[in-house]
């Protein structure tokens, strides 16, 4: 029987379940020194993370740098962007002797900004918690155990218990198994922590470019972002690149009464929320000109691998309370790998107890450009922006002056964000790749599943343009982790697996 590549490598993963030596090796060393994982780990989440905090972004570099020399990997260092004033990335490496490949494992240490007061049941965001189980099944507050008995259902709260602290905590705890285990390392190990991540890796091209030998490499695993919603291990090939607009259109030069004013004078949130609106169709597809007209075609490999990722849309619809999706009959599988058009957020005015009867006098928007292989950053951009134009407005960079104002009925500010950054995809193929399958498939009886593209956005374009680097992400998070927003978390038996993964492709064969 002809086995095409691609179904080699699903029936691999779907059929084999044979725990090696060195992965029961890495199980019974997590095992044994969990508490002591753990402890370490609620240190580092208690250390803010935000970009914009300098201070206590040293302060978790450093923490990382500690953690490093302490299970003995070597050349431990800061590499530093050529811009001033930009979070640094940290560096080490294990060299093994006669190792014929080298292995990058990448995650990064910085987090979303936070918002406390959105935070539930008393939580604050640098101050982990323990929880019996989520807070929206119900879990409480649990003391540390005294016992170092921890139950794998149990969540840790905190900004970047998953995104992506999780991926340090698994990076260096799998190679600590590995290492105190004596189990023989098959690669060079490299080990690379960004600190810009968050905030656009705006920078990462500067450190990349500088450190170009450092970090030549055979592949990178990425480990970032959740496992499938079904809560099977995957394994992604890609990632959709990002792209913000910012929109503010601007009415009366002040705030007006809405009974004196209202049906003459124009209203900015009105007249912002139609705009929006011409931007998709009812059944949820862009209408923009030209807008998936640039999109590589997924391969046959791919196309097949898509078919044989498990649904989870009946249990997302439940999970999260929606009735019907926003593209109807098109599985989320499908709509990640397809370019997005979102609204982040939208103000105008007061609500709540502090509205008041009134005209405003602009509102704002910020819409989210997910890309896909093909797509420009910029190309899709100028896009929006000229659909916008056909809407009839003046589109300018900055405040209206009088002369605008009275010249045109529609104005509209529109800042492009320069930070953002291609899709990156790579090949099912990869001889190495498939030996990554193979070890990954080791540690799990369930079907792995792989996945062409992830839906979240990492920089990965950039190492592949600079440094002509091969990557694939190996996330490890629970699904509903909450990543950006109030009440991040972690599943604990998340991290277990996440050490073993890690562990296991370190000493692949």
């Amino acid at each position: 029987m002809k086995i095409t590549s691609i179904g080699f490598l699903l029936f691999f993963a779907t059929s084999v379940f044979a725990q090696s030596p060195e992965t029961l090796k890495i199980r019974k060393f997590r095992q044994q020194n969990t508490d002591q994982m753990l402890k370490e780990y609620i240190d580092f989440l208690s250390i803010p993370n935000t970009a914009r905090d300098t201070a206590k972004i040293s302060e978790n570099a450093e923490s990382i740098m500690e953690m490093m020399q302490l299970r003995g990997i070597q050349n431990v260092q800061l590499l530093q962007a050529v811009s001033p004033g930009v979070p640094p990335a940290v560096y080490g490496e294990m060299l093994v002797p006669g190792a014929t490949r080298t292995l990058i494992f990448y995650a990064h240490y910085d987090g979303q900004p936070v918002n406390p007061a959105q935070w539930s049941n008393g939580l604050k965001p640098f101050e982990p918690a323990l929880y019996s189980k989520s807070i929206d099944q119900q879990g409480v507050k649990l003391p540390m155990p005294e016992d170092a008995f921890y139950d794998p259902e149990w969540r840790i709260y905190a900004r970047s218990a998953s995104d992506d602290k999780a991926g340090i905590f698994a990076i260096l705890n799998g190679f600590d198994a590995v290492h105190k285990s004596r189990i023989k390392f098959t690669s060079n190990i490299k080990f690379f922590f960004e600190g810009e991540e968050e905030s656009g890796s705006t920078h990462i091209g500067e450190i990349l470019e500088k450190n170009k030998s450092l970090l030549q490499s055979d592949l990178w695993i990425i480990c970032d972002g959740p496992v499938h919603q079904s809560g099977k291990k995957q394994i992604v090939f890609g990632v959709r690149g990002d792209a913000h607009l910012d929109l503010t259109v601007y009415a009366s030069k002040r705030p007006l009464h809405s009974g004196h004013y209202g049906n003459w004078a124009p209203n900015p949130a009105m007249m912002l929320s139609k705009l929006l609106a011409s931007m998709k169709d009812d059944s949820g597809r862009v209408t923009i000109k030209g807008f998936y007209d640039d999109v590589t075609p997924l391969t046959a490999s791919e196309k097949k691998a898509l078919q044989e990722v498990p649904s989870v849309d009946v249990q997302m619809k439940n999970e999260l309370g929606v009735a019907q999706e926003e593209m109807p009959g098109t599985s989320l599988t499908e709509a990640i790998n397809m370019p997005s058009l979102n609204i982040n957020g939208i103000q105008s005015g007061n609500v709540g107890k502090m509205a008041s009867n009134q005209i405003p006098t602009y509102a704002t928007a910020v819409i989210d450009l997910r890309l896909v292989l093909g797509n420009d950053w910029n190309r899709q951009q100028q896009k929006v922006i000229d659909h916008i134009k056909s809407q009839g407005y003046f589109v300018t960079d900055h405040e209206p002056n009088d002369e605008e104002r009275r010249t045109h009925s529609k104005i509209i500010k529109v800042i492009a964000d320069s930070s953002s950054y291609n899709a990156q995809r790579t090949s099912m193929d990869l001889p190495l790749v498939k030996k990554v399958i193979s070890a990954i498939a080791s540690t799990t009886k369930d079907q792995l599943v792989l996945q062409p593209t992830m839906g979240g956005s990492l920089p990965l374009f950039i190492f592949e343009k600079v440094l002509n680097a091969k990557t694939i992400t190996v996330p490890i998070a629970n699904h509903d982790n909450n990543q950006h927003a109030e009440n991040e978390n972690i599943r604990l038996q998340n991290l277990f697996d996440g050490v073993e993964t890690m562990g296991v492709i370190m000493v692949m064969k």
